[in-house]
């Protein structure tokens, strides 16, 4: 490779000629920063082990006194390396054809020679398994070569993805192998997997096995683990969306095996782990992506011949030309309406053929023309985007029946949506499961297939069963203008298949931890009073208590759309036991709020809820405008009390247990308030961003509480009139 006595060092060998040379290689110290290993091949392997360039003059001339220098650059270094010859003192040291490394320590001299070996038995490798001839032995050099990756001392991550890289292209190349050889050649790479992602090509491979082999052996015992690291690791599924592939067609193997969910809950369970907390973040995200790109293709022929854009066989197999596709056929999932109905037969039999379909709670329409239809265009209203309720897209695949899907499409459905049950009955992983979820990330087809939205039911009741605001909160939309699970298990919602019982306990778990309740309850009853009324009348409590509150707050202005609600009230016991307590309240609020009484008061120290609760209901506080709660034990359960005084100006909660649910809750009501004192609070920025609409805020005391400097730049910008504010000992500080 060299000529004899050349070496190789990291540093041009700058002045090492002349009697200083001499010295610096008598020097012992000189000498042992050499070492000299035998050659690795002839001067033709240069390219081989990564070196780009040949020296054109690479052997001196013995009448030269000064050496030659030339520098080559090897990838398997990372780094340029220089050609030279050292002085005598160091050629009368070797014998024989020799190659000398000079380094700054033993580590990287060890790590340049093993580089260059490295490289050389893997371009043998590549020639060897690039021409199979008798498969025993390329699967006695596949196991050398995985031997000689797991022990080469390199510690660099292609040592192992070189082996992995070999075998996926041999494989690629030769797909007539019969199942024994593959299995062979799976076992024989899986030490490498332990550690690494299989390549892309690789994937293939493994899935291709999946899917002809779910019961063999190499799919619990090689796969397994693989899998694991890859839900463990991954960070995301869009850069190798192989790796999703192969972990769905993993899923699915195991889910054909005799004991069926059985595996796949114990598979998903181990991906938990035995404690409370799962300790790898990345296990819930994964197995969501893969849910749900597993979900996604049960309904792709759907939602092609919908969209008319080609299925991932066509891109694969070539796309078809627009003109040999189908005309798309425009649809709309409408609510039953027999008006509407009958409206739809007759425009059918003037001018348009159209098929309307039942399907339990909704109807299908097939519109074969683009022709506008007045009677629902009118029905709309204005031009503005439908929501996904009252338009919701279906495949014209479903025109006479409702979505049926294949035998596999249906397994592969059942599946994932059995462990999109699984991932909700974790109490560590309902937060964010319920945050992955709420955008609704199915297609509408899913969304229109009564057996896909029944099962997913389970799901939704999971969230709206869970007392923590973090994963109640996402059964709502995530942002104004669009639909969210709230919307869509309601009654007339397209998934709703009970007389409203999920409806109900969505609407009591959101209404006791809600902050804009006045706000829940408007929108209640601009889109949901029927059903609620309803409800109510069958005796359902929540929907009573609704009823009752959306009186207390004034919230329907209508007089007969009141005095209806009173009749539904009086219609059952516990409506009318509920009506007369909110009579009850009602006197009890015109005498608090009737003018005289006191303009300041104080409680003592130590008093409790239910100590001011008696207190206001003492007297009347129609002029009380100042209020110090401070140093008491109060907690945001008396908000219910501040918010009926209709006066109050200043409060005090200074170190008191007063939190966000109570500030929420004052934000609503007392707009007028000027001065407010949180002091030392258990306050957090949730609860904080709440005071940006009481405009009226003057002084603001956050002293000693969890503000922070994002949310504190966001008050001073929305609260115009705030002069005085105390931020000392937080974040913003």
């Amino acid at each position: 490779m060299f000529p004899l006595g050349w070496v190789l060092s990291a540093q041009p060998p700058a002045g090492q000629c002349g009697d200083s040379a001499q010295k610096r290689a008598s020097s012992p110290g000189w000498k042992a920063a050499w070492s000299t290993f035998p050659l690795l091949g002839s001067p033709l392997e240069m390219p081989v082990l990564g070196f780009k360039t040949l020296p054109s003059n690479l052997y001196p001339s013995s009448k030269v006194d000064k050496p030659k220098e030339r520098a080559v650059y090897s990838p398997a270094l990372s780094q340029p390396l220089w050609l030279h010859q050292p002085p005598p003192a160091l050629l009368e040291a070797s014998s024989g054809p020799s190659l000398s490394f000079k380094a700054a320590n033993s580590y990287l001299r060890d790590q340049w020679f093993h580089s260059l070996q490295w490289k050389k038995k893997i371009y043998k490798y590549k020639k060897v398994l690039s021409n199979p001839s008798r498969w025993e032995v390329v699967l006695k050099e596949i196991r050398t070569l995985v031997d000689m990756a797991l022990t080469s001392p390199l510690q660099d991550d292609s040592i192992n993805q070189a082996p992995l890289e070999i075998v996926s292209k041999l494989l690629s190349e030769n797909t007539n192998l019969t199942t024994q050889e593959h299995e062979n050649i799976i076992v024989a790479i899986a030490p490498l997997l332990e550690n690494n992602h299989p390549p892309p090509d690789l994937c293939e491979f493994f899935c291709k096995h999946c899917r002809e082999r779910p019961r063999s052996m190499v799919v619990i015992e090689v796969f397994t683990p693989v899998v694991q690291r890859i839900l463990k690791h991954n960070m995301d599924f869009g850069k190798c969306p192989r790796l999703r592939l192969f972990t769905q067609e993993y899923i699915l193997a195991l889910n054909e095996l005799n004991a069926g969910m059985e595996v796949v809950k114990k598979f998903i369970q181990s991906m938990h782990g035995p404690t409370g907390h799962c300790p790898h973040p990345r296990v819930l995200p994964n197995l969501v992506a893969v849910c749900l790109a597993a979900i996604y293709s049960c309904y792709e022929e759907f939602i092609n011949s919908r969209d008319n854009s080609p299925s991932l066989k066509e891109i694969r197999n070539g796309c078809q030309q627009p003109c040999d596709r189908k005309p798309t056929l425009p649809l709309r999932l409408l609510h039953p309406s027999p008006d509407l109905v009958s409206q739809e037969a007759t425009l059918s039999e003037a001018r348009l053929k159209s098929v309307v379909v039942a399907s339990s709670e909704i109807h299908v329409e097939v519109e074969r023309t683009s022709t506008a239809k007045p009677a629902l265009t009118a029905s709309a209203g204005n031009d503005s985007e439908p929501n996904l309720i009252d338009c919701l897209m279906v495949s014209p695949a479903c025109s006479t029946m409702s979505i049926e899907l294949g035998p596999q499409a249906d397994r592969t459905l059942g599946c994932y949506v059995e462990i999109l049950k699984l991932l909700s009955d974790y109490d560590d992983w309902r937060p964010s499961l319920a945050s992955l979820l709420q955008p609704i990330p199915f297609p509408k087809e899913a969304l229109a297939h009564e057996k896909f939205t029944k099962e997913l039911k389970y799901v939704i009741q999971r969230f709206a069963e869970d007392p923590r605001q973090e994963v109640h909160s996402c059964l709502l939309s995530v942002r104004a203008g669009k639909d969210g699970w709230f919307q869509l298990y309601s009654p007339g919602g397209v998934a709703c298949d009970d007389d409203g019982e999920l409806f109900a306990s969505m609407v009591h778990i959101l209404m006791g931890s809600c902050y804009k309740t006045k706000k829940f309850l408007l929108s209640l009853a601009e889109n949901k009073l029927g059903p609620c009324m309803l409800l109510a009348l069958r005796g359902n409590q929540t929907m009573v208590e609704i009823l009752c509150l959306m009186l207390e707050y004034n919230i329907i202005d209508n007089n007969d759309t009141q005095l209806q609600i009173i009749s539904t009230l009086e219609s059952t016991d516990v409506g009318k036991r509920m009506y007369e307590q909110l009579c009850d309240r009602q006197r009890e609020l015109k005498e608090l709020q009737r003018k005289g009484g006191p303009t300041r008061l104080t409680l003592p120290s130590k008093s409790t809820d239910a100590d001011l609760a008696r207190l206001l209901s003492s007297g009347s506080f129609g002029n009380l405008e100042n209020l110090s709660l401070a140093f008491t034990n109060v907690t945001s359960a008396c908000a219910e009390h501040l918010i009926k005084l209709p006066s109050l100006k200043q409060l005090n909660l200074w170190s008191t247990q007063f939190g966000d649910a109570g500030l929420r809750l004052l934000s609503e009501h007392l707009t007028m308030l000027q001065v407010l004192n949180l002091c030392e609070t258990p306050v957090t920025d949730a609860g904080l961003l709440a005071l940006s609409s009481m405009k009226s805020l003057c002084s603001l005391n956050m002293n000693s509480t969890k503000l922070s400097a994002d949310t504190y730049e966001d008050l001073k910008a929305k609260l115009p009139n705030l002069k005085e504010v105390d931020v000392r000992y937080t974040e913003a500080w």
